[in-house]
């Protein structure tokens, strides 16, 4: 990329792929816990949009973006222990879940925003995505610390590895006393709020709430965690992995961008890649 733009390698650019990764690392952080369970998240790009529908029409109806932006974080944390039950007390098959939770979450939204943008949204809320702390764009920041958080969770606390040991093999977990149930809901709590988390920037970088929001962003999640090497069957995998995997597709994308590479061919790459990570993942099994 750097050979074929000469735009590629400056400061300003390689800003805009972390800023433009941001989103779906965020989202592939909490789609890492899920699928180290061994299960999926389909609903994601669904609550990603809900939340930040939900946010902005707060503020527009006189909530502050603070009490707006809380509210728009629990609905995705309900929005994950939703599907959490279902699949861990449930005893649901977590894609049927999920992806019944993505058209159900993608129609509260269309239903909350009459399927028009909600617009006219304070400069304060616009800042958190949009402004910079020490020349790097806060979006950035807050991936930075969801990283480190999510990373010392999984490899520095208890609860961590009992994650890996249901993904592992669950049978076992449950025979050696981990309460299976409890940290399944966990995981989808965990997706659920990091997505609303990215529905909140979102939000306040474009300066709107597009009901369409999200569509197809969950597809990006899972290419970024099994590029990074997360096992679709669960029990391995690491996070900095996956954050390798989505910036390989930031670069991706903004490398085609910088070429005028048509939407269509880029689309077709993505695709490409979602295969041979997925046959790369089979074959190491």
């Amino acid at each position: 990329m750097s050979i074929a733009s000469n735009r590629f390698l400056s400061f300003g650019n390689l800003s805009n792929i972390a800023l433009q990764t941001s989103i779906n690392a965020l989202l592939a952080i909490g789609m890492t816990f899920v699928i180290l369970t061994s299960g999926i998240d389909l609903s994601v790009g669904a609550t990603l949009a809900l939340s930040g529908a939900v946010t902005a029409g707060l503020m527009t109806h006189g909530f502050s973006p603070v009490t707006a932006a809380l509210i728009g974080l629990l609905i995705g944390v309900v929005a994950g222990f939703f599907n959490g039950v279902l699949v861990g007390y449930g005893k649901l098959a977590a894609f049927i879940v999920t992806l019944g939770t993505m058209t159900l979450f993608r129609g509260f939204t269309e239903i909350y925003t009459h399927g028009t943008p909600i617009f006219g949204l304070p400069a304060s809320f616009m800042n958190l995505g949009t402004g910079t702390t020490a020349g790097i764009p806060n979006p950035v920041w807050i991936m930075i610390i969801a990283i480190v958080l999510g990373w010392i969770f999984l490899n520095r606390m208890t609860a961590g590895r009992k994650i890996y040991a249901v993904g592992g093999n669950e049978g076992a977990a449950f025979l050696a006393g981990v309460p299976v149930k409890r940290y399944l809901v966990v995981v989808y709590v965990i997706s659920g709020f990091l997505a609303a988390l990215a529905g909140v920037i979102l939000t306040s970088r474009l300066g709107s709430a597009e009901p369409t929001a999200g569509t197809g962003y969950e597809l990006d999640a899972i290419t970024a965690v099994v590029l990074g090497g997360t096992s679709l069957m669960g029990g391995e995998g690491t996070l900095i992995g996956t954050i390798i995997g989505a910036l390989v597709l930031g670069v991706i994308n903004n490398g085609l961008n910088l070429l005028n590479v048509n939407a269509f061919y880029q689309d077709a790459v993505k695709g490409v890649i979602i295969l041979i990570a997925i046959m790369l993942d089979r074959k190491k099994k």
